[in-house]
C-alpha cells in the first residue's frame, strides 16, 4: 500500500479533516497513550503537551492508501502501522488510528504524537519518505500486489511524466444505402413541386444541391452528396421537370455551409441535453450513496450491538471458571486459578480476533457493494463523455464547414468587386480625350 506521511501542527484542522462526513464511514479504531477517548482530545493533548517544548509540528501523520480493488484486512493495516512506528522511531509514542470509506475505498489514518513526555523533547524525524517508501515495497512483496510505476522507475513519479486518456473519437456513421434509398423515395413520392420536395428532404436531413456536372444532388448532415434520381429510383427528365435548372440549386459546399450552419444551434441543444441529463444522475447517484450509506452503518451498528452482547456473555462465562470461597483459595494454591486465568485470556484474545474478522468481512461486502455503484457511475460518466466528445467535434466540423463557405463568399465577393473596379476604369480610360496629339 503507498505510505505518505508528514510532520504538521494544527491539531483541530486535523481532527475535523479526520471526521469528515464526506466519508461512507468513519472509524475511530484506536486511542492509545492519551488520557482523553475522543479525537479532538487526544490532539488538544498533543498540543498541550508541545507547549512544553519549541515544537511546532508535533504530530505525524500518516495514510496508508491500499490498491483500489484489494480485499485488505484490519489486521494488515496495523501490522504497516507497526512497521512505520518502529522505522521511524516512533515506537511507544501515543498514536491515534481512524478507517476511511469512501467511493468503494478503505483507506487508513494514523497520527502520533511527536513530543517525548519523559524527555520533553521531539522525536526527530529524518528521510522519512525513503523510509516509507521501502516499507510500501516490503508491503507490495508480501501481498504479490501488481507494484505502481512509479515504485519502481522513479523519472515516472514527476506528475509531468503522467499521461492524461487521450481522446478518442470511435463515432464512424456506416452508410445503409437501404435506407437512404427508402427516405429519397419517400420524399419524392409525396412532393409534387420542388418546394414541396425541399420541405420533404429537409425532414429527413437532407438538402438539394447541384453536382459539378449540372447534376441534381442531395446532401445529407454529414455533407454526403447523393444523386437524386439514383437514390429516388426516378428519371433525370422527371427531377428537371419538377426542380427546373440544376443552376438555380445551391452548389455542394454552400448546401453543406447551410448544413452546418443549422446544425450548430442543434449541437449546442444536444450539449444542454445531456448535461440535464448529467445532473439528474448526478442526483439519482447521490441519494442512491446516501442509501447505500445508512443502510451499511445501520448493519454495521447491529453487528457492533451483537458483538456486545455476545463479549458479555462469554466474559461471564469465562468468570464463572473461578471458583469462590475456600475452593477458590485452594486454586490459587494448586496453581489452578492461573491455568484458568491462561485459558480464559487466550479464549478472549482468540474473541476478539473472531470478532474483528467478522468486522472485516462486513467492511468487504459494503466496500464491494460501494463499488458496484462507483463501477456503475463510471461506465455511464464514459458514455456521457464520449457522447460529448462526439457532439464537440461535429460541432467544430460543423463550424468549419460554415467558416469556409463564408470566407468563399467573401473571398468571390472582393475578387467580383475588384473585376468591376478594373472594368470601370478602363471604360473612363478609353472615354477619356487623348491629348499628346
Amino acid at each position: 500500500m503507498i505510505l505518505v506521511g508528514n510532520q504538521r501542527g494544527g491539531a483541530r484542522d486535523l481532527a475535523r479533516h479526520l471526521l469528515k462526513d464526506e466519508n461512507d464511514h468513519v472509524q475511530i479504531h484506536e486511542i492509545r497513550g492519551f488520557a482523553s477517548e475522543t479525537l479532538d482530545g487526544a490532539f488538544n493533548e498533543a498540543y498541550a503537551v508541545s507547549h512544553g517544548t519549541r515544537c511546532k509540528q508535533f504530530l505525524f501523520s500518516l495514510s496508508l492508501n491500499p490498491p483500489q480493488n484489494e480485499r485488505v484486512s484490519t489486521e494488515a493495516f496495523e501490522r504497516a502501522i507497526e512497521q512505520a512506528e518502529v522505522k521511524l522511531g516512533l515506537g511507544g509514542q501515543p498514536r491515534v488510528v481512524v478507517f476511511h470509506e469512501k467511493e468503494g475505498r478503505r483507506h487508513a489514518h494514523a497520527v502520533w504524537s511527536r513530543i517525548n513526555a519523559d524527555e520533553m523533547k521531539a522525536v526527530q524525524l529524518s528521510h522519512t519518505k525513503n523510509k516509507l517508501m521501502e516499507i510500501s515495497r516490503e508491503i507490495y512483496r508480501e501481498h504479490g500486489w501488481r507494484m505502481p510505476d512509479g515504485m519502481t522507475d522513479r523519472s515516472q513519479r514527476d506528475p509531468k511524466n503522467f499521461t492524461l486518456e487521450e481522446w478518442q473519437q470511435t463515432k464512424r456513421t456506416g452508410k445503409d444505402i437501404k435506407s437512404i434509398k427508402t427516405a429519397l423515395q419517400d420524399a419524392w413520392a409525396i412532393s409534387d413541386s420542388k418546394t414541396a420536395l425541399e420541405h420533404a428532404l429537409a425532414e429527413r436531413g437532407y438538402m438539394l444541391a447541384k453536382g459539378d456536372r449540372r447534376g441534381y444532388l442531395v446532401v445529407d448532415h454529414r455533407g454526403e452528396p447523393y444523386a437524386l434520381n439514383k437514390y429516388a429510383g426516378v428519371k433525370t427528365k422527371d427531377v428537371r421537370a419538377r426542380i427546373g435548372d440544376a443552376d438555380q440549386l445551391p452548389t455542394l459546399e454552400e448546401a453543406n455551409a447551410r448544413i452546418a450552419e443549422g446544425m450548430i444551434p442543434a449541437m449546442d441543444r444536444m450539449k444542454a441535453e445531456i448535461a440535464d441529463e448529467e445532473r439528474k444522475r448526478r442526483e439519482d447517484q447521490a441519494r442512491k450513496r446516501a442509501e447505500l450509506v445508512e443502510r451499511q452503518r445501520a448493519q454495521r451498528q447491529e453487528q457492533r450491538d451483537r458483538m456486545r452482547a455476545r463479549q458479555e456473555v462469554e466474559t461471564i462465562k469465562r468468570q464463572e471458571r473461578f471458583q469462590a470461597g475456600f475452593s477458590g483459595i485452594w486454586d490459587r494454591l494448586t496453581g489452578e486459578h492461573k491455568r484458568v486465568q491462561e485459558r480464559n485470556q487466550f479464549e478472549a484474545w482468540q474473541a476478539q480476533k473472531r470478532d474483528q474478522a467478522l468486522r472485516d468481512q462486513l467492511i468487504f461486502r459494503h466496500l464491494e457493494e460501494r463499488r458496484r455503484i462507483d463501477t456503475e457511475r463510471a461506465r455511464v460518466q464514459a458514455q456521457e463523455a464520449q457522447r460529448l466528445r462526439d457532439i464537440e467535434a461535429d460541432k467544430k466540423r460543423f463550424e468549419d464547414t460554415a467558416s469556409q463557405e463564408r470566407d468563399a463568399r467573401r473571398q468571390a465577393f472582393i475578387e467580383q468587386r475588384r473585376q468591376q473596379e478594373q472594368t470601370q476604369a478602363q471604360t473612363r480610360n478609353r472615354g477619356s480625350p487623348d491629348i499628346s496629339r
